[in-house]
Formats: structure tokens, C-alpha cells, sequence
């Protein structure tokens, strides 16, 4: 997953160009119009013109000398040289594009003059204070910029985190499931019994359908159900006499988001640890509904029991656990407890999302 970088510090037009500058550019400008304007001999109107366009295209220079030139002496302060140039330079040509055609120049016209005295020593006086302004408030957006960049690399890296312990979660999953049926597997040659070779076959056309889906963050409940049923086939012939199970699941909860290898963990931990160390064996019965929004499943089995087994049902169960919590940020539960007249049942809920395609 690729990471957000860092928004830059605006150039160009965007810089030139963007509208919070232009807004705060603006807003000084009429501020300083008004004030002018009850003065201003050719009127409030004209006064505010005057700012207003001295304003605007003082931020147009502001931005240009910010970005030209890259260096300057460094007894020379770039924000000096800004207002130095774009105050006077800019107001001089307002009054020059201003003249009427045929009319003396505007420095010939007193009261003109005074005028563009009048309004280059505004700028001057107001200008330094409102690039200051303009420094902190894009200083303060860029930062803000930063943080919320900042916040969403931190999460981006912590899902990435997440992410990689489920993956390695699941693939301790994996090997556990496997080495133990492999071993039933050796047993059943070390016996010499007739059913290895089925047995076997079997395995392979499990793990031909299993092992492509170890490493996909998730799956469906369907997928997991075929699953859980390769494996109690195989596991039922492997003891015909004393293993029966059935599946039962409500259609709305087949195409529901599963975590791989979840419903197996816990079928595998009751044929483990419930129907192998019963003498007669037992049933297991799966049990998925959909019920206000979550999914509940249920692993029924009618084997040893919590006692028979010193209260531990394998690593497989913690390991899930975790598993769960990181899929479902916390909003999983997995309880497990004894089953009357003997055996235990296993419950996990967790929300009910599709799977996406």
C-alpha cells in the first residue's frame, strides 16, 4: 500500500493565483479603501478602486518575487524587496494607465500627486504587516496540511502493521492445520490400514483447494463451510465409527467476509481435542446464522469435554483470537464452553460484511 506524501509548499500560479492569498489580499485592501476613502478627494469610490487593484496586483508581484529570484544577498530580505518594488511600481502605474489621454502627466497635477503620495505610503506602511499575515496564515495551512498528512501516513503505516501480523498469523495457521493431518495420515500407514491411500488423495484434493486461499486477507463463509466439509470427510474416514457431523447454514450467510482457516480452526480443535480423546467418539455440529447484523456461528461437539482435556483447547484458539480481533478491529467475540451432557460448544460473532469481489 502506497503512502500519502507530504503536501508541498504551493508554487506557480498556485501559488500566485490561490485564493486564500487573494481573499486575504482583498479583504486588507477594501479595509484600507474605506479608510482612505473619506479623504480621498475624487472620492470613496475611486479610493477603493485604487486599493483594491494596488492590492491584487501587489500580491501578483508578492508571489512572482517570492518564487524569483531563488537566491538574494543575504543583506537583502526578500519581503524588503518585495514591498519596495510591488508598492511604489504598482501604484505608479495605476496612475499612469489612470491619465486620461492628452492630460499632463500625473506628477504635473498636485493634487494627483498627492494622491499617489498618499496611497504609496498606505502601502508601504500596510503591506509589510499584511505579508506578514499572509506568511503566518500559509504558514499555518501548510502546516495543517502536514498534519492531517502526517495522520493518515501513521494510519496507513499501523492498517500496513496490522496487516502484516494477520499474515503471519495466518501463516501459523497453516502449517498447524496441516502437520496434524498429515500425522493422521501416518498413522493410518504405520497401521497399514486399507483407507490411507483414499485418505491421502483425499488430503491432496483438500490442499489443492486450500492452500491458494491461505495467503488472501479474507474470504467467504461458503468457501470456509467447503472447507470445514473436505476436512470432517477426511477426518471421518479416518474413523468412520466414531466421527458424524452435519453442516447447517442460513443461504444469507454464505457470501458473508470470513478470515481464512477461521470455522476450520475451530472444527479441527474439536475433533483434537473433543471426538479423539472419546472412547465412542461423538458428533459435531456447525450452526451460521445472520441475526441483527452479525454473523453468529456455532461448533457443537459431543465429545471428551473441557474436563477431559485440563481445560486447554490448543494454540490454534489463541491464535485466532488474535486473528479475529486484528480483522474486525476488536468487534469479534469468541467464547468457548461445556456442552450438556458432555462436549463443548464453541460461539463466534462477528459483523456481517460482504465479501467484495
Amino acid at each position: 500500500m502506497a503512502t500519502m506524501a507530504v503536501p508541498q509548499k504551493p508554487r506557480g500560479l498556485a501559488l500566485i493565483l490561490g485564493w486564500p492569498r487573494l481573499r486575504y489580499a482583498l479583504a486588507i485592501s477594501v479595509l484600507i479603501g474605506l479608510l482612505l476613502g473619506t479623504h480621498w478627494k475624487p472620492g470613496p469610490l475611486s479610493a477603493l478602486l485604487r486599493t483594491i487593484t494596488l492590492g491584487l496586483v501587489a500580491t501578483v508581484v508578492f508571489g512572482v518575487l517570492e518564487q524569483w529570484p531563488k537566491r538574494l544577498p543575504r543583506w537583502t530580505a526578500r519581503w524588503v524587496l518585495q514591498v519596495a518594488i510591488a508598492m511604489p511600481v504598482t501604484t505608479w502605474w495605476i496612475y499612469v494607465l489612470t491619465t486620461l489621454p492628452g492630460a499632463p502627466a500625473f506628477w504635473h497635477d498636485k493634487s494627483r500627486m498627492e494622491g499617489f503620495g498618499m496611497l504609496t505610503a498606505f502601502g508601504l506602511l500596510f503591506a509589510p504587516w499584511a505579508a506578514l499575515g499572509a506568511l503566518v496564515r500559509q504558514k499555518e495551512a501548510l502546516a495543517r496540511h502536514q498534519a492531517l498528512a502526517f495522520d493518515l501516513e501513521r494510519s496507513q503505516l499501523e492498517h500496513q502493521a496490522l496487516d502484516a501480523r494477520l499474515r503471519l498469523l495466518q501463516a501459523q495457521v497453516a502449517p498447524h492445520f496441516l502437520f496434524n493431518t498429515l500425522a493422521n495420515v501416518q498413522a493410518l500407514v504405520d497401521a497399514g490400514s486399507p483407507q490411507a491411500s483414499t485418505v491421502l488423495q483425499s488430503l491432496i484434493n483438500y490442499l489443492r483447494a486450500a492452500v491458494p486461499r491461505l495467503n488472501d486477507p479474507s474470504t467467504t463463509l461458503g468457501q470456509e463451510l467447503q472447507l470445514v466439509r473436505a476436512y470432517l470427510e477426511l477426518m471421518h474416514m479416518r474413523m468412520p465409527d466414531r466421527l458424524q457431523f452435519a453442516i447447517h447454514a442460513d443461504e444469507t450467510t454464505l457470501a458473508l467476509r470470513c478470515p481464512p482457516m477461521t470455522l476450520l480452526t475451530l472444527v479441527e480443535n474439536a475433533v483434537r481435542h473433543g471426538i479423539d480423546p472419546s472412547e465412542e467418539g461423538g458428533r459435531i455440529d456447525i450452526h451460521a446464522v445472520l441475526r441483527d447484523g452479525r454473523c453468529f456461528l456455532w461448533v457443537v461437539d459431543s465429545g471428551a469435554g473441557l474436563g477431559q482435556t485440563g481445560g486447554g483447547l490448543g494454540t490454534g484458539l489463541s491464535t485466532l483470537r488474535e486473528r479475529l480481533q486484528l480483522a474486525f478491529e476488536g468487534d469479534a467475540q469468541l467464547r468457548i464452553g461445556a456442552q450438556q451432557p458432555k462436549g463443548v460448544i464453541a460461539q463466534l460473532d462477528f459483523p456481517a460484511h460482504r465479501a467484495t469481489q
